[in-house]
């Protein structure tokens, strides 16, 4: 089930094709618009909704949230540390927290009708263990699923690792689109200051993990094609974006998906350089974003063996939509 939007890529589209009719409704300005909500896969919808009211601290799209983060909704999905299916459990947390909830006799961590409940009983398991930890409650859990409960315990809190700092802002990012502190899209200030600060990185190396809001890093293990970022010292397309509106004093999630669901969809006609331009074939399974910079172009970093460029909007047949990042004045977790 997609996301609600104006222009999608659709079966046998071309990128090509659909910016060439949105070149011609609205001069150089790619158009993308409409509401954006949470988007699941319809086969797992009444499961999520039924797995996600298990306890009072998970959500049906809080639940939905981490299996995106998680999978990207990807029953098949296994990590390159071993974490296995749609909820990427550990083979020792299964074992331990893995139900059957179909109740066909198995326990199968491939099997999203198991895997799914598991995870949502999981969380409400967590949740308890962290219950008396100062802080959001809610963070806590998703801190713990990230980092353990231990860690969350010792620092009476989400613990200062950047990867679960930025795991828990992107699930919430992705639950909660909408809500939060006063918040408002990009001016065109910061629109401009983002794009200067990504000039300026142009010529940098494509690292897979690589970037955060001070600049390039050494990224993680691995791409899908098993690319290593851990001896590169770059961006990958998301940390680009996270750098350069971090300049203009905007705080992105870390994954291209949830940045784009910490958008605000553009409306028709409406696209402006700044904008982040998204590709993927649904909400939940976009996997690449850029910032454009008009006339069909923007700057992005392609892929590993590449470096911050600028790029044809078209360089990819499945651009998704174009949204504009949305300031919050929430505190940092």
């Amino acid at each position: 089930m997609r996301g609600s939007t104006a222009v999608l890529v659709g079966a046998g589209a071309t990128a090509a094709v659909v910016v060439a009719a949105l070149v011609q409704a609205a001069g150089d300005d790619p158009v993308v618009g409409a509401a954006l909500s949470m988007s699941v896969p319809a086969e797992y919808k009444s499961l999520i909704e039924e797995a996600g009211n298990t306890c009072p601290e998970v959500s049906p799209n809080l639940l939905a949230a981490l299996l995106t983060q998680e999978s990207g909704f990807n029953p098949k999905a296994k990590s390159p540390v071993g974490a296995q299916g749609i909820a990427q459990f550990m083979p020792s947390t299964w074992e331990t927290h893995g139900i059957d909830g179909n109740g066909d006799g198995k326990r199968d961590v491939w099997d999203p009708e198991d895997a799914i409940p598991s995870s949502a009983k999981y969380l409400c398991t967590i949740a308890e263990d962290v219950k008396d930890v100062p802080g959001n409650k809610q963070n806590n859990m998703l801190a713990a699923y990230n980092a353990g409960s231990g860690a969350v315990q010792k620092y009476g809190g989400v613990p200062p690792y950047k990867e679960t700092q930025n795991y828990v802002r992107s699930i919430n990012a992705l639950a909660n689109p909408h809500q939060g502190g006063s918040r408002k899209a990009a001016d065109t200030g910061q629109a401009a200051i983002a794009i200067s600060a990504a000039k300026g990185m142009i010529g940098t190396p494509y690292s897979w993990g690589g970037g955060n809001a001070s600049g390039p890093s050494t990224g993680t293990c691995c791409s899908p094609s098993g690319q290593d970022g851990k001896a590169v010292r770059g961006f990958d397309c998301s940390g680009l974006t996270l750098y350069a509106y971090a300049k203009a004093g905007i705080t992105l999630p870390r994954t291209a998906a949830a940045q784009y669901a910490a958008s605000e969809p553009v409306k028709p006609g409406q696209v402006k350089p700044g904008d982040l331009v998204f590709y993927g074939t649904s909400a939940t399974s976009i996997h690449h974003v850029g910032i454009y910079v008009g006339n069909g172009w923007m700057i992005d970093a392609p892929r590993p063996g590449t470096q911050v460029r600028y790029s044809p909007m078209d360089t990819m047949r499945d651009l998704f939509a174009v949204g504009r990042p949305i300031a919050n004045n929430n505190k940092e977790i």
